[in-house]
């Protein structure tokens, strides 16, 4: 009986941690900005020329590149590409 009352005990406990784990998730996806660009952060070609954009989350903004070998120079420079994309944030903002 002892077993049986740990085994639900643990059981409980575990799906709760998932429902949390889950609701966390869920809000971080939700406070990602839309990125407002219809051209690479890096290079400035049109996405979609090159097949499908590669897409990815850095500091809460969703950010698009043509490739994924503008990866390499975005992380040489990402606070220059980022300073871009918050302003063309503020312009379609308005």
């Amino acid at each position: 009986m002892k077993t049986i009352t740990t085994l639900i005990a643990l059981a409980l406990i575990a799906s709760i941690s998932l429902v949390q784990a889950a609701d966390k998730a869920g809000k971080a996806k939700e406070k990602v900005k839309a990125y407002p660009l219809k051209t690479c952060a890096v290079s400035d070609e049109k996405l979609g020329d090159m097949g499908d954009p590669y897409v990815f989350e850095h500091e809460g903004q969703e950010i698009k590149l043509c490739c994924k070998s503008c990866m390499k120079d975005f992380k040489k420079d990402s606070a220059k590409i980022m300073k871009k994309i918050a302003k063309a944030n503020k312009k379609s903002a308005k």
